[in-house]
């Protein structure tokens, strides 16, 4: 059954509640850090599992499906912080899902402040330089330009609705149960370390204590690149987590051989190098990393 579990609609309290739209990993860690706060928190997920998950949690399900609209209507966001977490669809260069979402808000019913999670892969290709937030987005997987079509999307309709947009763009994400124990086992190939691009991280912990900080302290129109501020390559995460997990290290191949054997989602990441700068992030946002190197995160993971 889609839409807020009967049972559990008079315990919102709109007043400083919280509403998460993809509550999944990082929503939750989200959430618990909330409830601490004694503010209520209610999730958007899909399935009838994910809904028990949450309310064993304490935190209230919405069940609906960002694909059909339909399941969208007669939710309230009013005087809620918003957090946005949803992944965008796999295919295409459009985030039809947040479309979806903004659509079924009630001009009657409009959150105080929406915190979006996006990707660092909206600058492209940068050849290894530093990025920044003033830096030129310039995507070169789809990934990456549906995850800019919601910012952009997001950011319109904050600025049209006067709402408060926080745009939180975060390389990739480590910690407990995100480790490639599973690669690893079956002694996949990665790239050679010469060949191989920069590429950025941030754990999972501390990913969530950075979209508590945003909801607190960013104002309306603020984007923030997440990462520990501590880039390296991916032949060194894997050999890194190799070594802590005792496995052998993986075996390492040629761009070429990597273009005949891997992925397409894999060579998309490969195929792209740049260095995050966080400094905006740590300064704006006062925010003190728990792990600010994979040395530190991997064992915490």
């Amino acid at each position: 059954m889609l839409g807020i579990i009967p049972d559990f609609e008079s315990e919102v309290k709109q007043m400083h509640a919280i509403t998460i739209i993809g509550c999944g990993d990082i929503g939750q860690r989200v959430a618990k850090r909330c409830l601490q706060q004694s503010k209520p928190v209610r999730g958007m997920v899909l399935s009838d599992k994910s809904a028990e998950m949450l309310r064993q949690q304490a935190i209230i399900p919405i069940q609906a499906n960002l694909d059909d609209a339909e399941t969208l209507k007669d939710t309230s966001y009013r005087a809620n912080s918003v957090f946005y977490f949803a992944a965008p669809p796999r295919l295409g260069n459009q985030d039809m899902r947040m479309t979806n979402w903004l659509a079924s808000i009630d001009s009657h019913d409009l959150p105080d402040k929406v915190i979006l999670i996006s990707t660092t892969a909206v600058y492209g290709d940068t050849g290894g330089n530093w990025i920044t937030e003033q830096s030129d987005t310039s995507p070169t997987t789809d990934r990456g330009k549906r995850r800019l079509d919601a910012e952009r999307q997001l950011l319109a309709w904050g600025q049209l609705n006067s709402i408060d947009v926080v745009i939180l763009r975060v390389p990739g994400i480590y910690g407990p149960g995100r480790l490639p124990r599973e690669r690893l086992e079956k002694a996949l190939p990665i790239l050679n370390e010469s060949e191989c691009g920069y590429t950025n991280r941030i754990h999972s912990e501390d990913l969530a204590m950075i979209c508590m900080a945003a909801a607190d302290k960013a104002n309306g129109g603020d984007i923030f690149n997440v990462s520990d501020g501590s880039p390296g390559t991916m032949t060194d995460w894997f050999n890194q987590v190799a070594d802590f997990l005792s496995l052998p290290r993986p075996p390492q191949i040629s761009m070429q051989q990597a273009e005949q054997e891997m992925s397409a989602g894999m060579l998309s990441y490969l195929k792209e190098s740049r260095r995050i700068d966080n400094s905006k992030l740590l300064k704006e946002l006062q925010v003190k990393l728990k792990y600010p190197t994979i040395k530190q995160g991997i064992p915490a993971s």
